[in-house]
């Protein structure tokens, strides 16, 4: 299928380096087309070989972003969804492990005829379907497509050979190619330097492609003079050339771009005019919000991947929506799992207002995690588990509420007595990792009078899930009479959505992540209540203090 002629594309390259901006640049035009009367749809390539990002380390590429039907995607998909506040779908993230694993089952198939399969025509051909498919699936009249890493890369090659093809296919008028580079600064001389850029723009023109737009991105202001030579050498109008300084907040990110005429510039490029005059009063107000003082929370966030803060980029964020909407200033403290397990930091789990325990997989800090979140419900602390943090939660609540030291989960100790938390029934025949937990949007059926209820307000709610074990209904029954109270249920009733309990201020654990349908300007319920919390104790703590 080749890409719709209505449909326009603005495709995002990088140069010099890479983790500069260029996923959170493309989500923040998207928000800026958005504001001016345009659907928009964003897509991600990626050239690893690796299928999805579903069986890498966070520690090899930040977290795991999963969306509505079940793909696990780039943790750029979360920028685009956030700033766009549009739900994607799983052909918005391309790997070449994907491209190469269909055209080669079509080769196997034999649908070539016994031609001779060749990066050209056959894996960009592959590659332009996808891109083509994200209009047609989505209804999007501009489409956003990212290539990850940086123009040099021997495997980008393919992709941005794709990239080349597409303005023929699709005409001139129809595309705008932009290319996010970095000035370095040597601070010997007190200066930005160009030619890193010059370079890149030169090693990409000799693939084919000309820019038309260079965001320019810094640490420091970009003068009138280095924008001028960047045009001059990069053989563009200097409208064209965008300074982009790194800003306080990344939500200032898409005010700087419709500050800068981008936007505008972009629309003329592909002869499209303003369908509406941009609203940013609300965006304005949540910026202000950042930058504005406030009351202090400190949550303690208790994790395995801690030194690498992308590990939990989505659960940062939402954080930082439900604090921006209750008029907080939240400080999260990371702390490392396998560290409270050596018995360090028990004095900064004592100063934290709130405990969190994110999601994650294998047996590294489990013990660490059961240690905080045993402090967090003997210290009445407000805690929020996601995922793995609400299965551990109730590991923690058999072990010392039941009193049975011998309580597990499968995933760590496959022969222990008391398997509260299993692989699910669906689960226990599949060998393959890769793409093959219970992924996705479920429903979610809530008990009247819990903490989840009044967090969400309504009896049903849709949550994306990542998982493979969950809790053992066999000891439903027992946990429910010691005080343990399953407020969220699947609505067959035979799977554990959301367990609380019942004497404490809030302890809450989601077998979902809620934290990835959380936007900047609607924040997650449950993270609002958990801040909440945060705050009551907060606010307790320095009365008690005073007196």
């Amino acid at each position: 299928m080749t890409p719709s002629l209505s449909t326009k594309y603005i495709f995002f390259t990088g140069g010099v380096l890479s983790s500069v901006g260029k996923g959170l640049t493309a989500a923040a035009l998207g928000r800026v087309l958005k504001e001016h009367g345009y659907s928009v749809a964003a897509q991600k390539l990626d050239p690893y070989i690796n299928v999805d990002p579903g069986t890498m380390s966070p520690y090899q590429h930040g977290e795991v972003y999963v969306l509505d039907d079940g793909s696990e995607t780039d943790l750029d998909l979360g920028h685009y969804e956030r700033f766009i506040d549009t739900n994607l779908n799983r052909v918005c993230n391309i790997t070449t492990g994907q491209v190469y694993a269909d055209v080669i089952a079509k080769e196997r198939r034999g649908d070539y005829l016994g031609g001779t399969i060749q990066v050209i025509p056959h894996i960009t051909n592959e590659i332009k379907r996808r891109i083509g498919l994200v209009a047609k699936t989505l209804k999007a009249e501009i489409v956003i497509v990212e290539v990850g890493g940086t123009v040099g890369d021997i495997e980008s090659q393919p992709f941005l050979e794709a990239l080349r093809q597409m303005r023929s296919d699709v005409g001139r008028e129809n595309s705008v190619y932009v290319h996010v580079t970095w000035l370095p600064y040597i601070g010997a001389t007190g200066e930005l330097k160009t030619k890193p850029t010059q370079h890149s723009v030169r090693d990409l023109r000799s693939l084919g492609i000309t820019p038309d737009i260079i965001i320019a991105r810094s640490d420091y202001p970009v003068e009138e003079e280095l924008c001028q030579k960047i045009a001059l050498f990069s053989d563009v109008e200097r409208r064209a050339v965008i300074p982009m300084v790194t800003a306080r907040s990344i939500y200032e990110v898409p005010l700087l771009v419709d500050e800068s005429g981008m936007g505008t510039y972009v629309l003329e490029r592909l002869g499209l005019s303003s369908r509406q005059k941009p609203d940013w009063q609300a965006w304005r107000k949540l910026v202000s919000t950042v930058h504005a003082e406030k009351p202090h929370v400190k949550v303690a966030l208790v994790g395995k991947y801690v030194e690498l803060h992308d590990a939990y980029m989505s659960v940062r964020e939402a954080l930082y929506h439900a604090a921006l909407h209750l008029g907080l200033e939240v400080e999260i403290d990371w702390i490392h799992a396998v560290e409270v397990e050596k018995g360090k930091h028990k004095e900064r789990l004592q100063a934290a207002d709130g405990i969190l325990v994110p999601g994650g997989f294998g047996e590294r800090g489990i013990e660490g995690k059961v240690q905080a979140i045993r402090y967090a419900r003997e210290h009445k602390v407000p805690y929020l588990g996601l995922c793995l943090g609400m299965q551990l939660m109730t590991i923690e609540f058999g072990r010392h509420i039941l009193g049975t030291e011998d309580v597990n989960s499968t995933e760590f100790d496959r022969n222990t007595e008391h398997p509260v938390i299993d692989l699910m029934p669906d689960q226990r025949d599949i060998a393959d990792m890769g793409g093959t937990m219970r992924l996705g949007l479920y429903p979610c059926v809530l008990q009247e009078g819990s903490l989840a209820h009044a967090a969400y307000g309504k009896p049903m709610v849709q949550e994306r899930h990542r998982h493979r074990f969950e809790f053992n209904n066999a000891y439903r029954e027992q946990f429910e009479q010691a005080g343990m109270r399953f407020s969220g249920l699947s609505p067959d009733n035979r799977l554990v959505e959301i367990a609380e309990l019942h004497d404490h201020p809030f302890m809450l654990g989601t077998q979902f992540h809620p934290e990835f349908l959380s936007r900047p300007n609607r924040p997650h319920p449950l993270f609002v209540a958990f801040l909440k919390a945060t705050y009551r104790r907060n606010r307790q703590q320095e009365t008690e203090t005073e007196r």
